[in-house]
C-alpha cells in the first residue's frame, strides 16, 4: 500500500509508552530500583478516569466488599497484638504469672488468624485485580478487531500492543497492590494512633517527629531516586534498540562491515547506563538504611521519655514496649502509601490511554444491502480522496469495470493504485464522489457482505502460527477439504504442500518463517481462491515469487477469473499483458485506458513504462 505508506509517513512519529517503537523498543515501566525506579505519569483527567474504573469495580462488588472484610480484620489484629504484648510484658514485670500463659495464648491465636486472614488478602487481591483486568482486556481487544483500518494504520502498532500489555499489567499490579494497602493503610494509621493516645497521649505526641522524619525523607530521595532511573530507563531502552536493530539487521550489518561501528554504539551506551546505573543503586540502596535510622531514632525518643514516664509512674514498661511496635507500624503505611502514589498516577495514565481507545469510533459497517447475486459490475464516479486532508492522492477518478473484466492498474509509485483499491473495500472512505457496485452505492453495502464476495491478495503476506489447513480456511471456515484442496491445485501449492513434514497439518512457524516467501504468498492466493469470491483484488501478488512459479500461477488464474471481476495491481508488465483493460496513472489521474496493443501503439505513458522494463530505455 505504497500510496498510503507516503503520506501517513508524513505525520509526526507518535510515541507510545514504551517509547518511540512501542514494547521491546523502549525501557521497562518498573525497571531497577522497584517502586522508586517508576517514572510516574501523570493523568490528564485523572477524577474522570477513577469514575470509570470504579465501574469495573461495581461488577465484582461482591469480592471488593470481601478485600475490605478482610482488610479490616488483618488491621483490628495487627493493633490488637502490640496490647497484648503489652499486658504480658506487664504481667511479667509485677509478678503476676497467673494471667501469662492466658495472654499469651490469645496472643498466639492473634497472629495465626492474622497469618491466615493475610494470606486470604493476598488471594483475594490477585482473583480481583485479574477479573478486573480480564474485563478490561477483552473490551480492549474486542474494540480493537471492530476499529477502521485508517486508526490501526495512522497509529504505531507498538502503541497499540503497548496499550494491550504495558498498560493493563499497570492496571493489575496497582489494583492487586494498592487497593488493599490503601485501604488497609488508613485504617491501620487510625487505628493506632487511637491506641497510642488511649495508652498516653504525651508520648504519642513525641512519637510524631519520627512520622514527619520519615515522610520528609521519603520524598526527598524518591524525587532524587526517579531522576537517575528515568535515565536509566532511557538508556535501557537505547541499549535494547541497538541490540534489536542489530539483531533484525545483521545480514546489513555485517554486508557493509559495521561490526565494529554498532559495537563502539552499543559500548558507549553501556558505559553511560553503568554509570548512571551505579548512581542510581546507591541512592536506591540507601533508602533502606536511613528508614532503619530513623526507625532506630524513633525507638531511642520512645524508650527515652518512655523510661522517664514509667520513672514518674505516668506509664508501665508494657506501655513502652507497645509504644515502640505502634511507632513502626504507624511509620509503615505512611511510607507505603508514598511510594504507591507514583504507582497509582501511573496505572491512571495508562488507563486513560485503554479507555481512549475503547472511546474510539468503530467503523461504520455501511447499510443493509447484500449482494447474493452480485455480477460485480464496478463503478468509480468523480471520486477525490485524500489520506490527510493536506494531501489528496485521488483526483476526479473515473472508472467503469464491466462484469468479469480482467482490469489491471499501473503506474509509478505513489500514484494511487493501491488507494483505488483501499477505497473500494471501504478501508476507507471517499471525501466525495461515489463507488458503485452493480449501480448499488458501496456505503449502503454492508462492509462484511461486501468483503465476503471480495477476495484480497496483498503484496506482503500475512500468514498465521497456525496448521496450513487452517490458514488456507481463513477465507471460508465453512469449506470442504476437496475444495480446498482444489483451491491448493488451482493456485499451485498442492504439490509444494504435500511434499511438507505433515502436508495440510504443518504448523506455519512464526507466521510462516518456515516457508520461503515465495511459498508463502502461493498460500495467500491459495486462501484467495477458496473464497471463491466475485470480485478478485491482486496487490503485487506475484511480484515475490520466481519466474516459473508465477507463468503457473498465471495459468491457473485463467480458470479462476472467468465470470469474475478481477482488479491486478502490478509493477511487473509482463503479468498485466493480456488483461482486458489496462488503466494508467500517474499522481492520482488516470492519463491512459485500453489494451496493451493499443497502449504500446499509443507510444504515451505506458510505453514508456513498458520500454523502461523490457527495452532498457531511461524516461
Amino acid at each position: 500500500m505504497s500510496e498510503k505508506r507516503e503520506e501517513i509517513r508524513r505525520e509526526p512519529p507518535m510515541r507510545g509508552p514504551g517509547g518511540p517503537m512501542g514494547p521491546g523498543r523502549g525501557p521497562g515501566r518498573g525497571g531497577p530500583g522497584g517502586r522508586f525506579a517508576q517514572t510516574v505519569e501523570k493523568p490528564k483527567n485523572a477524577g474522570q478516569t477513577l469514575k470509570r474504573l470504579v465501574k469495573y469495580f461495581k461488577k465484582e462488588i461482591n469480592m471488593v466488599v470481601s478485600l475490605i472484610v478482610v482488610v479490616v480484620v488483618v488491621v483490628a489484629l495487627s493493633i490488637v497484638a502490640p496490647n497484648l504484648q503489652s499486658k504480658a510484658i506487664d504481667s511479667i514485670t509485677v509478678g503476676e504469672f497467673e494471667a501469662l500463659p492466658r495472654i499469651l495464648v490469645i496472643m498466639l491465636g492473634v497472629y495465626l488468624v492474622s497469618a491466615g486472614f493475610t494470606w486470604g488478602q493476598t488471594i483475594i487481591s490477585a482473583r480481583l485485580s485479574q477479573r478486573i483486568v480480564k474485563h478490561m482486556r477483552e473490551e480492549l481487544f474486542d474494540k480493537i478487531v471492530k476499529l477502521p483500518i485508517k486508526y490501526l494504520d495512522r497509529h504505531p502498532h507498538g502503541d497499540v500492543m503497548s496499550r494491550m500489555t504495558n498498560d493493563i499489567e499497570n492496571i493489575s499490579n496497582t489494583v492487586s497492590q494498592s487497593l488493599g494497602s490503601l485501604v488497609g493503610g488508613l485504617l491501620t494509621i487510625t487505628g493506632t494512633v487511637i491506641m497510642m493516645v488511649s495508652l498516653c497521649w504525651e508520648l504519642a505526641c513525641i512519637s510524631c517527629i519520627t512520622v514527619v522524619l520519615t515522610v520528609v525523607t521519603t520524598k526527598l530521595l524518591s524525587t532524587k531516586m526517579r531522576l537517575f532511573y528515568r535515565r536509566q530507563q532511557r538508556l535501557l531502552g537505547s541499549l535494547n534498540s541497538t541490540v534489536e536493530e542489530m539483531v533484525t539487521g545483521y545480514k546489513t550489518v555485517v554486508a557493509y562491515n559495521h561490526q565494529e561501528i554498532v559495537y563502539d554504539e552499543f559500548a558507549r551506551t553501556s558505559e553511560e547506563y553503568k554509570k548512571v546505573g551505579i548512581k542510581a543503586e546507591a541512592l536506591g540502596g540507601s533508602m533502606g538504611p536511613i528508614m532503619n535510622l530513623i526507625n532506630n531514632i524513633g525507638f531511642v525518643i520512645i524508650a527515652a521519655f518512655g523510661g522517664y514516664f514509667a520513672i514518674n509512674g505516668m506509664i508501665s514498661i508494657g506501655i513502652i514496649s507497645a509504644f515502640i511496635i505502634y511507632a513502626k507500624q504507624f511509620g509503615r503505611p505512611i511510607n507505603e502509601i508514598a511510594q504507591l502514589y507514583g504507582q497509582i498516577q501511573t496505572a491512571i495514565a495508562g488507563s486513560e490511554r485503554v479507555f481512549a481507545i475503547l472511546d474510539e469510533q468503530e467503523e461504520d459497517k455501511g447499510g443493509s444491502h447484500n449482494m447474493e447475486n452480485a455480477k460485480g459490475v464496478i463503478s468509480f464516479r468523480n471520486v477525490n480522496f485524500g489520506y490527510i486532508p493536506e494531501k489528496q492522492v485521488l483526483f476526479d477518478f473515473d472508472l467503469e469495470i464491466k462484469n468479469g473484466q480482467k482490469v489491471a492498474l499501473v503506474g509509478a509509485t505513489g500514484s494511487g493504485k493501491t488507494t483505488v483499491v483501499n477505497l473500494l473495500m471501504r478501508f476507507y472512505d471517499v471525501d466525495s464522489g461515489e463507488i458503485l457496485i452493480d449501480g448499488v452505492n458501496i456505503k449502503d453495502i454492508n462492509c462484511d457482505e461486501l468483503r465476503k464476495h471480495t477476495a484480497m491478495v496483498l503484496q506482503d503476506t500475512v500468514l498465521f502460527s497456525d496448521t496450513v489447513r487452517n490458514n488456507l480456511k481463513y477465507s471460508n471456515l465453512n469449506a470442504s477439504d476437496e475444495e480446498m484442496e482444489q483451491a491448493a491445485k488451482l493456485s499451485n501449492c498442492h504439490g509444494m504442500i504435500t511434499k511438507l513434514k505433515n502436508g495440510y497439518d504443518t504448523e506455519l512457524v512464526e507466521a510462516g518463517q518456515n516457508l520461503s516467501q515465495g511459498q508463502r504468498q502461493l498460500l495467500t492466493i491459495g486462501r484467495a481462491f477458496l473464497a471463491n469470491p466475485t470480485i478478485l483484488i491482486l496487490d503485487e501478488a506475484t511480484s515475490s515469487v520466481d519466474t516459473r512459479t508465477e507463468k503457473n500461477i498465471q495459468n491457473a488464474m485463467v480458470n479462476l477469473m472467468k465470470n469474475r471481476t478481477s482488479i491486478i495491481i502490478a509493477h511487473r508488465l509482463s503479468t498485466i499483458q493480456d488483461a482486458d483493460v489496462i488503466v494508467v496513472m500517474d499522481k492520482g489521474r488516470i492519463v491512459e485506458t485500453g489494451c496493451h496493443d493499443a497502449l504500446i501503439s499509443r507510444k504515451g505513458r505506458y510505453y514508456e513504462l513498458y520500454m523502461t522494463q523490457f527495452a532498457g530505455n531511461t524516461i
